[in-house]
C-alpha cells in the first residue's frame, strides 16, 4: 500500500435508516483535504456542525460508539468508519442529515462498495503511523476483555470471542492485512442474542431495526409471546429457527460471522485513535467500551510519539553512508568527525547515527570521574549531519564546505555518556537558497531528545591553492 494520504475521488450518498435511532438518513461521503482525518458534519442542524471521528468525544458504547461535541451526537460510527480504514482512506467529510449513520445490512460492505464506486485517490503529503514498538495492553475485570498490540510491520487483528452460550460458542477471526478487509470482513454483518433483542425492544432502542439487517443467535426458548413480539416488530408473518440457532431471516456469510463482524468493530473503534496503525492488535472479548479505552490509550501514545518525533528506523538496514562514505563527501577526519553512519537520506531529511564510546578524545578532559559529552560537540554533530544532507545533493562534495552563520533556540535535555547511541535527524525548515541552508534538527538516545537546534550554515566552494 502507498505511504500517501488518500481521500475519495468524488464524493457519494447512501441513505437508509439508522438502527437505533429508526430515523432516515441521507449520507455523503465526500473528499477532504490533507490531514482532516474523518469528521461528521450534521447538515440537519444549524450551522452544519462537526464532530471529529475523535476517540476523546466518545460519551457512550453501548450497542454502538456515540460520540458528542458540543452537544452534537453521532451514534454508531463505527461500521462506517471501519469501512473507510477498509479502503485505506485518510481523509473524508461525512456528511448526515440524522445522528446516525444507515445501518443497511448491518455490515460495512455497501459503505466499502460505494467508496470504490467513485475511485479513490492519492494526496500529496504522506500519512503518518503509530509505529508500535512495545507491548500496549487494555484489559476490563468486569467483563474479562483484553486488547494487546504487539510490533508488526502491518495492521493486523485477530479477535477471539467467547459469550459463554452453546448457540455462539467460542470464535476467532484474524486479519492478516488491513487490505483484505474487503473480502474477508467488511461483509460480516451485526448480530444479536434473543434475549437482548427483546430488551432492546421493550425498551424501544432499536427502532431502525429490519430482520434482514442483523443476525440473532436464539439463547432461549422461542416462546408464543416472543415469537408475536418478533413478527409485530419486524412485519414479518412468520418467524422460526434454523437448526444452527439462529433466526431464519438470513443465512450466515461465514460460520464465524460473529467473530468478524467483532473484528470489523474493532477496526472502526481503533480508527478513532486518531492515525493509522502499525502494529497486531489481540482482542480478546472485544465490546465498545474496551476497544474505545484501548483508542484512548493509542492516542495517548501517539501525541507522546508526535511530541517527541523520534525518526523510526531499522538499524539492520544497509546505511546510506558508512563512515567510508561519508567521508567521501565531508572534509572533517578523526577525531572531529562525529558521526558514523546515514541512515536516511531524503532532498528534505536525514539521519544519522552515533555511537558514544569510552575512547572518545574529549572524555580524558571532560569530566573524567563521570563522562558527559559537551554539548557543543552535540550541536556539532548535528551540524556535521545537516552538512550532509547539503553535500549529498552537489555532483563534486568534495569542492564544497558548509559554515555555521547562526545557531539557535538550542536545549539539552539529558546527559550523553559512554555507551549511548545517539540518533541525528536533521530537516530542512525552507528550502536552500544561494547557498543558505536553514535547518531543524534533533539528537536523541533512545525515544527520548538529548538535543534540538535551530542552524543555518552556508555552503560555500573551496578556495584553489
Amino acid at each position: 500500500m502507498s505511504d500517501m494520504q488518500k481521500t475519495l475521488q468524488e464524493e457519494v450518498t447512501l441513505s437508509g435508516i439508522g438502527l437505533h435511532t429508526g430515523k432516515e438518513v441521507k449520507l455523503t461521503i465526500k473528499p477532504a483535504k490533507e490531514n482532516t482525518g474523518f469528521v461528521f458534519v450534521r447538515t440537519d442542524l444549524e450551522g452544519h456542525p462537526q464532530v471529529e471521528a475523535d476517540v476523546n468525544y466518545v460519551v457512550a458504547t453501548e450497542r454502538g460508539t456515540t460520540l458528542e461535541k458540543l452537544g452534537v451526537k453521532i451514534n454508531t460510527c463505527e461500521h462506517l468508519l471501519a469501512a473507510l480504514v477498509g479502503c485505506d482512506i485518510d481523509n473524508a467529510m461525512l456528511e448526515m442529515d440524522a445522528s446516525e449513520p444507515p445501518i443497511l445490512d448491518g455490515s460495512s460492505k455497501f459503505f466499502v462498495e460505494a467508496i470504490e464506486s467513485v475511485g479513490i485517490v492519492e494526496q500529496g503529503i504522506a500519512r503518518e503511523y503509530l509505529v508500535v514498538k512495545e507491548v500496549l495492553s487494555y484489559s476490563d475485570p468486569a467483563t474479562g476483555s483484553e486488547i494487546t498490540i504487539i510490533p508488526s510491520d502491518n495492521y493486523e487483528i485477530t479477535t477471539m470471542v467467547d459469550f459463554g452460550t452453546k448457540v455462539l460458542g467460542t470464535q476467532n477471526a484474524t486479519l492478516k492485512n488491513i487490505s483484505e478487509f474487503k473480502e474477508e470482513i467488511s461483509s460480516a454483518r451485526t448480530f444479536s442474542f434473543l434475549h437482548e433483542l427483546e430488551m432492546l425492544l421493550d425498551h424501544g432502542l432499536i427502532k431502525g431495526g429490519d430482520i434482514s439487517n442483523a443476525i440473532v443467535y436464539v439463547d432461549k426458548d422461542l416462546t408464543p409471546e416472543t415469537t408475536e413480539k418478533l413478527k409485530k416488530a419486524f412485519g414479518k408473518d412468520k418467524v422460526s429457527i434454523r437448526p444452527n440457532g439462529i433466526l431464519d431471516n438470513l443465512t450466515l456469510n461465514y460460520p464465524n460471522e460473529a467473530a468478524r463482524h467483532k473484528l470489523l468493530d474493532v477496526i472502526g473503534d481503533l480508527a478513532l485513535a486518531g492515525v493509522k496503525i502499525k502494529g497486531k492488535v489481540i482482542a480478546n472479548k472485544p465490546g465498545h467500551f474496551v476497544n474505545t479505552q484501548f483508542a484512548k490509550k493509542l492516542n495517548r501514545q501517539w501525541k507522546l510519539q508526535k511530541k517527541k518525533n523520534v525518526p523510526d528506523f531499522d538499524l539492520t538496514k544497509e546505511p546510506v553512508f558508512d563512515i567510508n562514505g561519508i567521508m567521501k563527501l565531508m572534509p572533517h577526519r578523526p577525531p572531529f568527525l562525529l558521526i558514523d553512519k546515514i541512515l536516511e537520506l531524503s532532498d528534505s531529511h536525514v539521519v544519522g547515527l552515533k555511537n558514544v564510546t569510552m575512547n572518545e578524545p574529549f572524555f580524558v578532559g571532560h569530566f573524567p570521574k563521570e563522562p558527559v559529552m559537551p554539548g557543543v560537540l552535540q550541536v556539532e554533530a548535528l551540524a556535521q549531519t545537516g552538512g550532509i544532507l547539503v553535500l549529498a545533493s552537489v555532483p563534486d562534495p568534495e569542492n564544497y564546505s558548509t559554515y555555521f552563520i547562526k545557531i539557535d533556540k538550542v536545549k539539552f535535555k539529558r546527559k550523553v555518556v559512554p555507551g549511548d547511541t545517539m540518533i541525528f535527524k536533521i530537516e530542512l525548515i525552507e528550502p536552500i537558497r544561494r547557498g543558505i541552508v536553514h535547518m531543524q534538527g534533533y539528537g536523541y538516545v533512545g525515544d527520548t531528545v538529548a538535543v534540538e537546534a535551530e542552524l543555518m550554515a552556508q555552503v560555500a566552494k573551496n578556495k584553489v591553492d
